[in-house]
């Protein structure tokens, strides 16, 4: 997914390749092992998804998942984000990393890495999303397996995303990674969180076993930092709450657009 020009090219596509042109150029790979015997991973693997998520609904998989997931769940903001600089949606950061680029777009030349360096558009379903804060925690709220706001899942649908995959690696782990989440079960209940990171943004979202969830997103991935910045903030937010003795009852998501 990160190689949209080798992909286009081996392919005879135009640059940089498309998801549907990334797979292509995959279907002439070799498996790294039988399906459902190991754990890895794969991005190409939630940008398959995403395809067959339009082949099902005859929607672009962005209109889907915006009018089917995000709308219910009132993430209405969140959308694809757009590669270069020009294509920045209205209220989107600016994005920083210490390291230029060559550009995946013809004649490009050297660019910041965040604005050129890899194909924005064609990750779409496997890391292409951009989102408030509050945007994302709306939509943890609405498939969290908790009853108030209800949920956009059936509680079926809920246990069948965070189950433990029935793999041998997976088996006596404290954790294990499910259908989209990693999950570390605690008492009767479980942590689920998802991270991730490209040059220019760092982000965990995570959602704990007793009632909270918490969203990170940061503007730039800096290089040859000791120790791990998402698990520095996630480790202060976890000492945060421990302190908080009262929490507000009334619901504040109505104060943000």
């Amino acid at each position: 997914m990160f190689r949209p020009i080798v992909a286009a090219q081996a392919v005879g596509a135009p640059v940089p390749a498309s998801a549907e042109t990334v797979i292509r150029y995959m279907m002439d790979h070799p498996l790294d092992f039988e399906p459902g015997s190991r754990y890895a991973y794969s991005n190409f693997g939630y940008a398959v998804l995403g395809r067959v998520i339009e082949r099902v609904t005859g929607m672009s998989y962005e209109e889907y998942v915006r009018s089917a997931v995000l709308a219910p769940a009132g993430a209405r903001r969140a959308r694809i984000g757009r590669t270069q600089r020009d294509g920045r949606a209205p209220g989107e950061v600016a994005y920083h990393y210490p390291q230029n680029a060559m550009s995946v777009f013809p004649g490009g030349g050297t660019v910041p890495w965040p604005y050129g360096g890899f194909h924005l558009e064609a990750m779409d379903s496997h890391g292409g999303w951009i989102a408030s804060t509050v945007d994302l925690l709306r939509f943890i709220a609405a498939v969290d397996g908790r009853a108030d706001p209800p949920d956009i899942l059936s509680r079926a649908t809920i246990d069948t995303m965070v189950a433990r995959p029935a793999i041998a690696e997976w088996a006596d782990s404290p954790y294990y990674y499910a259908m989209g989440w990693l999950v570390r079960p605690q008492g009767d209940d479980a942590n689920w969180w998802h991270g991730g990171a490209l040059a220019g943004t760092k982000t965990l979202l995570v959602r704990t076993h007793h009632g909270l969830a918490w969203a990170i997103l940061t503007n730039t991935s800096p290089l040859n930092v000791a120790g791990d910045l998402m698990a520095d903030f996630d480790r202060a937010l976890w000492e945060g709450i421990g302190g908080v003795t009262a929490w507000p009852e009334h619901d504040l998501f109505g104060s943000f657009p």
